[in-house]
């Protein structure tokens, strides 16, 4: 049997990154659950302390979901301490079609989509222009600091 899972994402700003990776993984905004109007209302009727849900806290979801319900959702969860080293393991973006599409424009592609995501907050750590080896890549950073690749 399959295990379910989701991916848990620490960071300080959920809403901006749900704003961020939403659109970059064509995923959308967790609605509510059923028979809640809003996130602050579910976790009020979870009973989740006032103090705990400052303004505007649970208004905005904190969590991006796959629309057609095949991928994991992504929580990105709050915490105090911003991220310190690299990443351990990444997202790759694959926006080019692979190796079976030409080199030229698989850096079109790829070019196109850093633009989208350097618009969207993202940072370029370095470009990986390899035409020996038929291989480009651009490695980036989401708005606080997670690296991703776009290939």
């Amino acid at each position: 049997m399959a295990t379910e899972f989701q991916l848990a994402i620490d960071c300080a700003d959920p809403q901006a990154m749900v704003r961020f990776w939403a659109p970059a993984l064509g995923y959308i905004p967790e609605p509510p659950p059923a028979g809640h109007e809003s996130w602050r209302s579910y976790w009020q009727a979870a009973g989740v302390p006032e103090e705990e849900l400052p303004e505007g806290a649970g208004d905005v979801p904190e969590s991006i979901i796959d629309p057609e319900g095949k991928k994991p959702r992504i929580w990105f969860q709050q915490v105090p301490e911003g991220k310190r080293v690299k990443n351990r393991w990444h997202f790759d973006l694959k926006v080019s079609g692979g190796i079976k599409v030409p080199l030229a424009e698989r850096k079109k592609l790829i070019g196109q989509a850093v633009e989208r995501y350097a618009a969207a907050g993202a940072q370029i750590i370095r470009v990986n222009d390899l035409p020996e080896m038929n291989h480009y890549a651009v490695a980036m950073s989401d708005p606080e600091g997670n690296e991703f690749d776009v290939v």
